[in-house]
């Protein structure tokens, strides 16, 4: 296997599920040295000794977190080539008039908040060592509406305005920031969003976590004057018509 990013050192959080899984292990792959969060230690843990990565227990929420996975990378590794901004959630799945108000601020800090916190420390890095991948990983719900998914999709939409901005100002530094869009995907997600018709038949043709970390890779490795600002990624099997 040609180890296309063999030296460089990533960060992805959200880690120890899903698409967080898939991407780690396709950076791994690709020879690059992966540090991966995620708050729930033991799941954590294990995927770091399954796939090779290295586990740092931490909450994309508390800026003080954020610190100390920068601090432990800067102390190990004195660069970093590529942040996965990976953690997400959708919170409780209902109209907005019926959402709570500690869940709307949960879900906005875990999708919108705490991407930035990432942003910020890893676009200084990057900005002095003039080179650097971001990808933010967003959802189809930022670009469409369907009941239920509002305060979500305002989050993801947050994050894709912030990516486009952070994009124009990091360019002038040759560093690349990219907004991956992702539909429906074989994760827990669809679990946790309680969404009962997502069948297995379904689920195997919707997009696989380690498909996704490819994907991942790929931006990653483009010729370094080139960038994809925003990549959509959207399965067969699932029908969307525009809002």
């Amino acid at each position: 296997m040609e180890l296309r990013l063999n030296g460089k050192v990533a960060l992805v959080t959200g880690a120890s599920t899903g698409y967080g899984v898939g991407i780690a292990e396709a950076l791994v792959r690709a020879g690059a040295k992966v540090y991966i969060t995620a708050r729930s230690g033991e799941k954590l843990k294990a995927v770091g000794a399954q796939i090779g990565a290295v586990p740092i227990v931490a909450d994309v929420t508390k800026k003080e977190d954020w610190d100390r996975v920068f601090a432990q990378i800067k102390d190990a590794e004195n660069r970093l080539d590529i942040l996965v901004n990976n953690a997400g959630g959708g919170g409780e799945i209902l109209e907005i008039a019926d959402q709570r108000d500690e869940i709307v601020e949960e879900v906005i800090a875990l999708n919108l908040t705490g991407a930035i916190f990432g942003c910020m420390r890893a676009a200084a890095i990057m900005r002095a060592q003039s080179s650097g991948t971001i990808i933010n990983i967003s959802s189809i719900c930022s670009v469409q509406a369907w009941g239920g998914w509002g305060v979500y999709g305002a989050a993801k939409a947050g994050l894709d305005q912030l990516t486009k901005h952070l994009y124009v100002e990091m360019r002038p530094f040759g560093v690349r920031v990219t907004s991956l869009v992702p539909s429906w995907g074989a994760t827990d997600f669809n679990t946790a969003a309680k969404l009962d018709a997502f069948s297995e038949d379904i689920a195997s043709k919707s997009i696989q976590p380690i498909e996704i970390g490819n994907i991942v890779v790929d931006v990653c490795t483009l010729p370094a004057h080139l960038v994809i600002p925003e990549l959509r990624l959207l399965p067969l099997v699932q029908e969307i018509q525009a809002y």
